[in-house]
């Protein structure tokens, strides 16, 4: 049920039958109220995406508005998924980052951390993040946290992070563009192409990494990046996401390589749902096998093939993919014994 993309199946077996921190990195970038950029939320409140997400992973409710995120074909956020698995198999405990909320959740009891990190600019008019300060609050964080669980699961939710994660990976003098997935199974890309031409042109000769981070990233990218760097290997870490946590390994990639340095990488890995990986208009083992360091990286082989739910559906036919952690929450339930059926029951009966 858990594939391997690149290295060996031995991390994720390592993890049989453990209990995870389930960690959700949330954050907004304006680069998302470009019309058409992205489908990940509601029109007009795509904003509220990452708040609504983390309420419903929580609670299994949403406070913020009325009805969970869904695309404006109908689809329903991956928050269901990796929801399911928390009533299925528990997380040891869930915890959120808010790096740059414009809306804070409205939850109680669950660890929310926070950084004085405010949502960042759109990256067509540069993203005007200090990426040094982001990044070393990553660092920091990651030197000082301490896992309550066996491993750590970690996943994303920011809306249009798949285009700032293109423009951070062809920032970084990375020929890639074609590697990217998207919320959309018909990537707008006129619109893309247009985002990224005007994110590039920011970056002027001298700028060094920071300088472009500041100006085509977001703060997710950039504070993960920082994050896995002081974790230092010390704590497993499953990094749940595709092409946008793959750029967070490129940053983190590029700053080992200017310093110099080295990281061992023995307890960091990836995983990613199915339609990540074996999506034809993205390639997330090309990014990967960009890494100067050894990486293990898996996806989920789930989908919903045992639904009839006509939104469900959709997932199978390319719209969606991934998000709010959903490959590393299959792959924990996989781990912890639980069905492909009683995911997708659990999923369906969100919808009813």
């Amino acid at each position: 049920m858990i594939q391997p993309i690149i290295g060996k199946i031995d991390f994720i077996e390592s993890l049989r039958g453990k209990k995870a921190t389930f960690m959700l990195a949330l954050s907004n970038s304006k680069t998302a109220n470009i019309t058409g950029i992205t489908q990940a939320g509601i029109p007009g409140m795509i904003h509220l995406t990452p708040t609504l997400d983390s309420e419903f992973v929580c609670t299994g409710e949403v406070r913020s508005l009325d009805n969970i995120a869904e695309t404006p074909k109908g689809v329903p956020t991956p928050a269901l998924i990796t929801r399911a698995v928390q009533l299925l198999a528990p997380y040891g405990r869930v915890e959120l980052l808010d790096l740059g909320l414009e809306v804070k959740p409205k939850i109680d009891y669950f660890k929310l951390h926070t950084f004085d990190i405010e949502p960042s600019q759109s990256i067509a008019k540069g993203a005007a993040i200090d990426a040094q300060e982001v990044f070393q609050k990553g660092v920091e964080f990651g030197q000082s946290y301490h896992c309550q669980d066996e491993y750590l699961i970690l996943g994303e939710s920011v809306p249009s992070g798949t285009t700032t994660a293109m423009a951070t990976a062809i920032g970084l003098r990375h020929k890639v563009k074609a590697c990217f997935s998207s919320s959309f199974k018909e990537v707008p890309n006129d619109i893309r192409e247009n985002t990224l031409k005007l994110a590039l042109s920011h970056i002027a000769p001298k700028d060094d990494i920071f300088a472009i981070l500041g100006k085509v990233a977001d703060n997710m990218l950039i504070f993960n990046a920082g994050f896995i760097l002081g974790l230092n290997n010390q704590t497993k870490i499953v990094l749940a996401g595709g092409t946008q946590m793959a750029s967070v390994l490129l940053i983190v990639n590029k700053i080992l390589k200017l310093m110099g340095g080295t990281m061992e990488t023995s307890n960091l890995a990836l995983c990613t749902t199915k339609w990540v990986a074996e999506d034809e208009k993205s390639d997330i083992k090309t990014l990967l096998e960009l890494l100067h360091f050894p990486i293990n990286a898996y996806y989920t082989d789930f989908d919903f093939s045992l639904s009839s739910h006509p939104a469900l559906k959709l997932y199978d036919q390319g719209e969606a993919k991934e998000g709010v952690g959903a490959g590393g929450a299959l792959m924990y339930g996989f781990l912890n014994g639980i069905s492909k059926e009683s995911i997708t029951k659990q999923v369906e009966f969100f919808l009813a």
